[in-house]
């Protein structure tokens, strides 16, 4: 069927197809340049944070503030590893913050120059907190280079398709060769 397909049609179509993938990227990347966070909408992967989030819920992440209070939900990255953690913020350290950092003694907090926004965070449905899941020799994350962002709103259940998708990498590829084929044989 494919074989007496006239060229152009079938160029049109690969073009056709090319323009939706080059569209949703350029709509990716316009979130994260608007949102300030490399990965702008994420999918919750555990259920650490039940039950404010259930796992397969999708996040919309913000990274414009810097300033992130204890109680807020945001999202990062643990050096080395490739896999978001959606957790809780339980303490800060550092930043304008009156607490100091916990090698600093509290009479000589320096007044020239503000020491970076640190946090301790920690999954809601976990009993600890996340120091076992930071890099070696991590206490804390540093807001300005570990956090992606804050969670400023969700969909639930919709991220369910990616952790299936990751789970069960032969659903990955038969989705892409569906794909593939509704291309090849789609006529206008």
């Amino acid at each position: 069927m494919a074989s007496n397909m006239n060229p152009r049609l079938l160029l049109t179509q690969v073009l056709n197809f090319a323009l939706v993938l080059s569209t949703a990227f350029m709509l990716w990347k316009s979130l994260a340049l608007t949102t300030n966070s490399s990965s702008p909408i994420v999918v919750v992967l555990s259920g650490s944070m039940e039950p404010a989030f259930q796992r397969g819920d999708l996040l919309f992440l913000w990274n414009r503030g810097m300033d992130t209070q204890v109680g807020e939900i945001v999202v990062y990255n643990v050096k080395g590893k490739d896999i978001p953690i959606v957790h809780r913020v339980v303490r800060r350290y550092g930043g304008d913050s009156d607490e100091p950092l916990e090698d600093e003694p509290r009479t000589t907090k320096s007044k020239l120059k503000p020491k970076p926004l640190r946090l301790l965070t920690k999954g809601d449905n976990n009993a600890a907190d996340d120091t076992e899941l930071y890099a070696r020799g991590q206490t804390s994350l540093v807001r300005a280079d570990d956090v992606m962002g804050s969670v400023v709103g969700f969909v639930p259940w919709v991220g369910y398709g990616t952790i299936l998708l990751s789970e069960y990498p032969w659903l990955k590829t038969a989705m892409l060769g569906l794909m593939g084929l509704t291309v090849i044989l789609q006529r206008e």
